[in-house]
Parts: structure tokens; C-alpha cells; sequence
């Protein structure tokens, strides 16, 4: 399944209340979110047959829906069910999940504010998000977009709009022979990769990003919380650009890159080292490990 295209494949979506043959999933091309980017949507991974952080990342739908001004068609708790419904009746144990709430048709404009909330829940399976960089590490190059600044756009919500500049970039990055790109923010300090969050280790501390313009992404929120519980300090702050170069190890953690070393990024060289790899298998170990409903 994995070489399918994402229209013709066996299966099903939970879509609008109901189970329908994943072909039969589709919107009409007058949909709001076609043209204007009304649409949120999360990723998770499942383990062995449960979804990590289930519920953090409905609640996060949730939260992406009411801060572009319309709600979710079911509470929480029915998603959480859904979400596990959808991968059992696809025979799905290790599995990558989707769900998807967007603006539909009813009006056509940037005003629409009657048309119908849509929901839809789509899981198939998905291998190593970066290949094989979790051995020998990925390559980024950096980006000519920025991430905006928060009083531009809704940059604590997950929705589609603003993954455009994303795109972008990582078109731009594999055209040159790189697996990503590495995003700066508005002000030029360094924020995060087109679709993972980015971790630096000198002398044995590690130092991120401050997510104030951009998502502060639940792996990202965990892998601080294994980093600490392993009495490794952390700091999050402001990372100027010309400090790459004095950083020995960089990895990345997002829900599809997992924890995925970095060996470059543009002309700035890291080792796989121990620390990285180290959370690299506490982070596998934890989500197969524990219920994470």
C-alpha cells in the first residue's frame, strides 16, 4: 500500500458520521477549504495498537478548529474512539493517523460562515517519515521562508494554511539533495524544520527553539519531559543562526519523523552522538511501552 496514490486504495475513512470505502472519500472542488485553507488536521503514529497521546492531539484539533472559528462536529471523546474504530476496521496495529475537520461548500467566498464542519478520519501505514537518516542522520538545508510572526497568523493552531511555506521549502531542499529544510522565524532566529521540531546538544545540554511563533509539537513536549527526567538540563531560548556552528549534535522529533538524528544543515556538520541516540531509543521504548489513550 505504501507506493499507492492516497485516492486509489483498498480500506476505509470515517467520514461525516459514518464509514465509507476509501475511494468514495471525497469533497466537491467548491469546498471552502480548497480556496481559502479553512482546514485543520493532526498526525499520530500508533504502536502495537494503541495511538500515542491520543487524546492531547484531539484536543489539539479541537483547539486549531476554534482558533479558525468554527468547532468540531463531535466532542473529544467520541474522536478518541473514532480514531481507534478506524484503524481496527483497516486491520491497522502499527499505523499513522489522520483526522481532518474543514469548512465545506455551502459558501463561496472568504466569508463562510454557514457552511458545514466536515470531519474525516483516514489511517494507513507509514514507515520512517525521513528513510534511513535514523541510522545515518538527515540532511537540511535552510530555508528562504520564515515562519511568521504570531500576530500574522493562528501559529499555535495545526492548520493547512500554513504548511504552504512548508511546502515550499521542502520542494526547494529535496530539489538540491536534501531530505529537509530548517526554517528561521521572523526575526532571523532559528525555529524548526518544515515539519518537525529541532533539538541541539553542546557540553552535554541541549538547546531548542522557544516555540513563541510556531508549534510547540506533543514529541516535542515529551522528548523535553524524557531530556529533564534524565537530569539532562534544557534550555529553551532564542538560537541565533551563527550558533550552528558551535553545536556538536542535532536530532528533530515530530510525530512522523519520531526522534531522527541530524548529520548537516547548509554547511554546518553534526555527529550522531550519544545523547541523541539515547533518546532516540528512550522515545521507542516509551511509546511501546504504556497505554497513551
Amino acid at each position: 500500500m505504501s507506493g499507492a496514490a492516497y485516492d486509489d486504495r483498498d480500506g476505509w475513512i470515517w467520514m461525516d458520521g459514518a464509514f465509507r470505502p476509501w475511494r468514495e472519500a471525497k469533497v466537491h472542488v467548491l469546498t471552502h477549504a480548497l480556496h481559502y485553507a479553512s482546514s485543520v488536521f493532526e498526525g499520530e503514529r500508533a504502536y502495537d495498537g494503541v495511538i500515542f497521546e491520543s487524546r492531547k492531539h484531539s484536543e489539539r484539533l479541537a483547539a486549531s478548529a476554534a482558533a479558525l472559528g468554527f468547532s468540531l462536529p463531535i466532542p473529544v471523546e467520541q474522536l478518541c474512539e473514532l480514531k481507534q474504530e478506524a484503524m481496527a476496521k483497516n486491520g491497522l496495529h502499527d499505523a499513522y493517523i489522520r483526522p481532518v475537520a474543514w469548512r465545506g461548500s455551502e459558501m463561496m467566498g472568504v466569508s463562510a460562515q454557514n457552511n458545514t464542519i466536515h470531519l474525516a478520519i483516514a489511517t494507513w501505514e507509514w514507515g520512517a517519515y525521513y528513510g534511513d537518516a535514523r541510522t545515518k542522520g538527515a540532511r537540511l538545508d535552510i530555508a528562504q521562508w520564515r515562519r511568521p510572526a504570531p500576530d500574522t497568523i493562528p501559529c499555535k493552531a495545526k492548520a493547512a494554511g500554513l504548511y504552504m511555506i512548508c511546502t515550499l521549502s521542502k520542494h526547494e531542499a529535496e530539489a538540491k539533495g536534501y531530505s529537509d529544510a530548517m526554517m528561521m522565524d521572523h526575526r532571523g532566529y532559528v525555529a524548526e524544520a518544515t515539519g518537525a521540531n529541532i533539538f541541539f546538544v553542546k557540553g552535554g545540554v541541549v538547546h531548542t527553539p522557544d516555540p513563541d511563533c510556531f508549534l510547540d509539537g506533543i514529541t516535542r513536549q515529551t522528548i523535553v519531559r524524557l531530556l529533564r527526567e534524565s537530569d539532562i538540563e534544557v534550555v529553551e531560548r532564542h538560537i541565533e543562526p551563527q550558533e550552528l556552528e558551535t553545536f556538536e549534535q542535532c536530532f528533530l522529533t515530530g510525530t512522523a519523523a519520531e526522534v531522527t538524528p541530524v548529520s548537516e544543515i547548509g554547511p554546518y556538520n553534526f555527529e550522531i552522538g550519544t545523547l541523541t541516540l539515547d533518546m532516540l531509543g528512550k522515545y521507542d521504548r516509551l511509546v511501546r511501552s504504556r497505554p497513551n489513550r
